[in-house]
């Protein structure tokens, strides 16, 4: 499991989506990105239906992933 809490295009709060990691300042959940994305959705596609989530945000997230699978290769 990835540890985000070094992400700052997100946040856990266990008030909010039951302690989900979600975008900061949203209560849209990061694993709703992978999701939809697996799903065909486009990021335009998935802005258009999250308005509160940015652009800026997303590329954070996918950045974030992409060098956390890099470091786990890397070590493995």
């Amino acid at each position: 499991m990835m540890d985000w809490s070094s992400c700052p295009a997100v946040e856990r709060d266990p008030e909010k989506v039951s302690g989900s990691w979600v975008f900061h300042s949203t209560r849209v959940p990061v694993v709703a990105l992978f999701e939809n994305l697996e799903g065909g959705a486009s990021i335009d596609d998935f802005l258009s239906w999250f308005p509160g989530v940015t652009r800026e945000q997303v590329e954070a997230v996918i950045e974030y992933t992409i060098q956390s699978l890099q470091t786990d290769r890397q070590a493995a």
